[in-house]
């Protein structure tokens, strides 16, 4: 039995590990469940899963929560409490579905603690990439991905020499606006850019697809899980979402990954690997779907990307500076205090001036993150 501690377990990524583990029980015991604003869900959630603990934001939503619960779950609060879960002898394995750069010290702490993590979060491995990649190393510790890019990557590369890769295809479903003028992206609302064509996820990640730096942040992401440059990234707009992510190799091969657009498939992956277990869900009908198109991103539309692989170029501590912009401009956008354009118009002029530091310490990229956060909102209030 592997014991799981689900990270963000009321959001769209924890809810479907939560459908994963109830359906292959006993193979999976829940040891711990964390989430901020939903605490009637988590409150369900505990009841069903039994977890030995759980964290919450506060102390007061942890009180309120054990009362409505009638047990006693051993409480955890906030960033400390999910690092002081990722060192806990009852876990086995970590499930980051925790968004934003909450995960990073989490993170850390359950590589420190030698546990296996199935990692939904992006940002810890753009603001910190070499220095999750070479913790894990060593102390030999895995991290499986399970967004469906980085799992069909992953996927992909089982078995194959690092140095036979010539580069990767990152998938984009191109996110509601693909095909949008420019004049038509100044006058975005925000329960439009909430709406989402293809996938069913949280407000800032929804965003993020919106404006393509989601894709972007996946690019520092993958960049990072398998030891790529850029140059070796390349980003695709695959309107249908059924080649989840493809990889090249120097003797001309593409391998692809390709199913049906559901995210408890690499989940129930990241959970039972190497094993491949049967799910409830169908296959796909080849003949039905047809055909399946590609298009080159528009990186003057959408210049979010553009700047992701600028920061990708500079490195150092560019990445994180990029990340906690963003982070701060989406959340000033749903909150009605920024346009759609002014978010990588923001971003960019706070990417100009970083100032990189290019071997940074844990230490340097957590002042980074704040340095950006605060030069954001300067930026915005001006």
């Amino acid at each position: 039995m592997k014991r799981i501690a689900l990270l963000g377990s009321t959001g769209s990524i924890g809810q479907n590990t939560l459908a994963v583990i109830r359906r292959h029980q006993p193979r999976f015991r829940v040891a711990a469940l964390n989430a901020h604003p939903n605490s009637a869900l988590l409150c369900r959630q505990t009841r069903e899963f039994s977890p030995e603990m759980i964290c919450v934001t506060d102390e007061a939503s942890g009180v309120a929560l054990k009362a409505r619960i009638g047990r006693s779950p051993r409480l955890f609060i906030g960033t400390a409490g999910l690092t002081e879960i990722c060192k806990n002898k009852l876990v086995d394995m970590v499930v980051m579905a925790v968004s934003g750069a909450e995960a990073l010290l989490p993170v850390i702490s359950a590589l420190d603690n030698h546990k296996q993590i199935a990692l939904a979060n992006k940002e810890a491995l753009v603001m910190a990439g070499k220095l999750i990649m070479d913790l894990a190393r060593k102390n030999n510790t895995a991290i499986i991905p399970i967004d469906s890019e980085q799992s069909a990557i992953w996927q992909c590369l089982e078995g194959q020499e690092r140095n036979a890769l010539r580069r990767i295809f990152l998938t984009a479903s191109g996110g509601p606006f693909r095909d949008f003028t420019g004049e038509q992206l100044k006058k975005i609302s925000v329960s439009q850019a909430l709406s989402h064509p293809r996938w069913k996820m949280g407000r800032k990640i929804t965003v993020d697809s919106a404006t393509l730096m989601n894709k972007g942040l996946e690019v520092l992401e993958a960049m990072s899980l398998f030891g790529l440059k850029a140059h070796e990234v390349e980003v695709v707009v695959h309107p249908e979402s059924i080649i989840h992510s493809m990889v090249e190799f120097i003797d001309g091969v593409v391998m692809a990954q390709l199913s049906i657009a559901d995210m408890r498939i690499p989940i129930q992956y990241a959970l039972t690997y190497p094993k491949r277990l049967k799910t409830s869900l169908g296959g796909l009908d080849l003949v039905k779907i047809k055909s399946l198109n590609f298009t080159a991103p528009d990186v003057k539309k959408f210049a979010c990307l553009a700047l992701a692989y600028r920061a990708a170029h500079d490195g150092g501590t560019a990445p994180c500076v990029l990340n906690a912009a963003n982070e701060v401009c989406v959340e000033e956008f749903l909150n009605g205090n920024l346009t759609f354009n002014g978010i990588p118009a923001v971003v960019g002029k706070v990417l100009s001036r970083n100032r990189a530091v290019a071997e940074p310490s844990l230490s340097d990229i957590m002042h980074a993150d704040s340095w950006a956060r605060a030069e954001a909102r300067k930026v915005i209030q001006r």
